[in-house]
């Protein structure tokens, strides 16, 4: 964004294309300028799972695909979705004069936090095979002496995380490369591997030693093997771990993990939370969750007005709905019954229909609140669905929209967590209303009901029930159904005041107070189907 907003809206990078095509032009370069195959590692802030579309939708994804970038490094989670946020990115390049369409894939990896969890990074590259390990460190204070033996095998890779599908040309390395980190001197570095195809059984133990070319105290440990003996269908088959012995006689192990020696790559699977922010491009997903919501709110206005007048000015609707209800199971029969119930009764209230459906098209079209947008004490600027209304530094009247697709952070649990709540019980005290006023005016039961709807009697199950008071088991907080009404209404409007406190903290008390839409009108409204439910 050419202008920088203040969380929570800055979700997202927002690349331009011309920044796009910047770092494409770098690739090239090395590509073009290079007699040798490069290992291009691209370091940025932004996953791509929050990374937003350039003006003519081009994206970061096709670019580093293209020009075999091995691995994209990443942070702005903080490491707050769990400590293995990975995704291998898979694209098809087209086909050139001479060169077919291929499929090439890259790595995502997202950096960790240094600042709240302590997490450093060792990333290696071994002869174009790019590896990584965090370390986490207890505080900035720990002394030298508690700092854990690190073991990083930078050949053969792990399967599940690092491993590329190579090119059929390159050979199998008969190597085993790792990095040994260690306050202590070393004594003794060994690898074992393991297959898992036989209860995990060891198959072969290899001794490492300090690589010729280091010197003394350096932390490359090598050694030769038969890679061809670990040559499988399966890139989980064989696994491998290292076991250090430092001179004070401490024991360390690496952490057991698959090896592919012709660079398969085994399935990874990622915990639900980090698919959800890793792997789900939330640009497209905003899109589809705002306006699924938008119809749904849609529909529940519209949908029980046109049933509504259908039935009441055609006989062929009211025996559908009898069809229905007689035709169906007794479970069934009660559910069609009471969903109609629900649907028809709660928009009766017709003050209440035309309140909701005014500030729904409030909310689509007119501001939702102001606020401070780019500076604690800057201008005030007003949000809508679109996104921020900001005026140019020049201070004309040409203005632009930011922060969109960033202001999910906001629109999103307040459409899902207040707004749909608020429709629904809007529509559940009319209908909970004129439910108990039919059972005090009629005095009958919900079986009594069922009959007039079963044989014919429409108009008693479409009439307005015109109640002027409630019977003592009908007031306010009398019945199940009612406290659960009310609880809900209470748990609403702390979800309410928790949202606007957030937005004041965020972007300024007195212009988000001063804005109706998101501050006054919810707890309104809810404050008037109470007051009208308890008549």
């Amino acid at each position: 964004m050419r202008i920088g907003v203040r969380g929570p809206s800055n979700l997202f990078g927002h690349p331009t294309g011309n920044r796009i095509r910047a770092v494409e032009a770098e690739l090239q370069h090395s590509d073009n300028h290079s007699g040798v195959f490069l290992t291009k590692v691209v370091f940025g802030h932004f996953p791509m799972s929050f990374t937003a579309s350039a003006e003519k939708g081009e994206r970061y994804e096709p670019i580093f695909a293209r020009h075999s970038v091995s691995a994209y490094i990443c942070g702005h989670l903080h490491s707050k979705f769990g400590k293995q946020l990975w995704r291998l990115h898979t694209s098809e390049v087209p086909s050139h004069v001479n060169k077919p369409k291929t499929v090439e894939q890259f790595w995502e990896w997202e950096l960790g936090d240094w600042k709240e969890f302590r997490f450093i990074r060792i990333l290696a590259i071994d002869r174009g095979d790019v590896s990584f390990m965090d370390i986490k460190l207890s505080s900035t204070n720990e002394p030298p002496s508690d700092f854990k033996t690190a073991i990083l095998v930078t050949y053969p890779m792990d399967s599940r995380s690092m491993s590329r599908v190579k090119n059929h040309t390159q050979q199998v390395r008969n190597d085993i490369n790792a990095l040994v980190f260690s306050v202590q001197p070393i004594l003794n570095v060994t690898a074992n591997i393991l297959d898992s195809s036989r209860d995990f059984r060891m198959v072969e133990e290899i001794p490492l030693q300090p690589a010729t070319d280091s010197s003394k105290g350096k932390p490359l440990y090598h050694a030769k093997w038969n890679a061809e003996n670990y040559i499988s269908a399966s890139a989980t088959r064989y696994w491998l771990q290292l076991l250090v012995i430092d001179s004070q006689g401490k024991q360390t192990a690496s952490i057991l993990r698959p090896f592919s020696v012709e660079g398969k790559t085994a399935k990874f699977s990622p915990s639900w939370l980090a698919f959800l922010v890793f792997d789900l491009q939330w640009e497209e997903v905003f899109h589809v969750l705002q306006w699924s919501n938008i119809s749904f709110l849609i529909l529940l206005l519209c949908f029980p007005k046109i049933l509504n007048l259908l039935m009441e000015r055609n006989s062929s609707y009211q025996k559908w709905a009898v069809s229905v209800s007689i035709s169906s199971s007794i479970v069934q029969r009660k559910f069609v019954f009471r969903l109609l119930w629900f649907l028809i009764e709660g928009s009766r209230v017709k003050t209440l229909w035309y309140a909701m459906v005014i500030y729904l098209i409030y909310l689509l079209t007119m501001p939702w609140f102001w606020g401070h947008a780019t500076s604690e004490k800057g201008n005030i600027f007003k949000l809508c669905l679109s996104g921020w209304r900001i005026q140019s530094s020049s201070g004309t009247t040409t203005s632009e929209w930011l922060g969109f697709p960033d202001l999910m952070t906001i629109t999103l649990p307040f459409m899902y967590f207040i707004v749909t709540p608020l429709f629904l019980l809007i529509y559940s005290f009319s209908a909970e209303r004129s439910a108990a006023c039919f059972y005090s005016s009629k005095n009958t039961k919900c079986s009594d009901i069922q009959m007039h709807f079963d044989t014919g009697n429409y108009r008693t199950f479409l009439q307005s029930y015109n109640c002027t008071t409630r019977s003592f088991g009908c007031k306010i907080c009398a019945g199940w159904l009612r406290k659960a009404l009310l609880f809900a209404s209470a748990v609403i409007a702390c979800l309410h005041f928790k949202l606007v406190s957030g937005m004041m903290e965020a972007y300024g008390a007195v212009p988000v107070a001063l804005s109706p839409a998101v501050s006054w009108v919810p707890p309104f409204l809810l404050a008037a189907a109470i007051i009208y439910s308890t008549k």
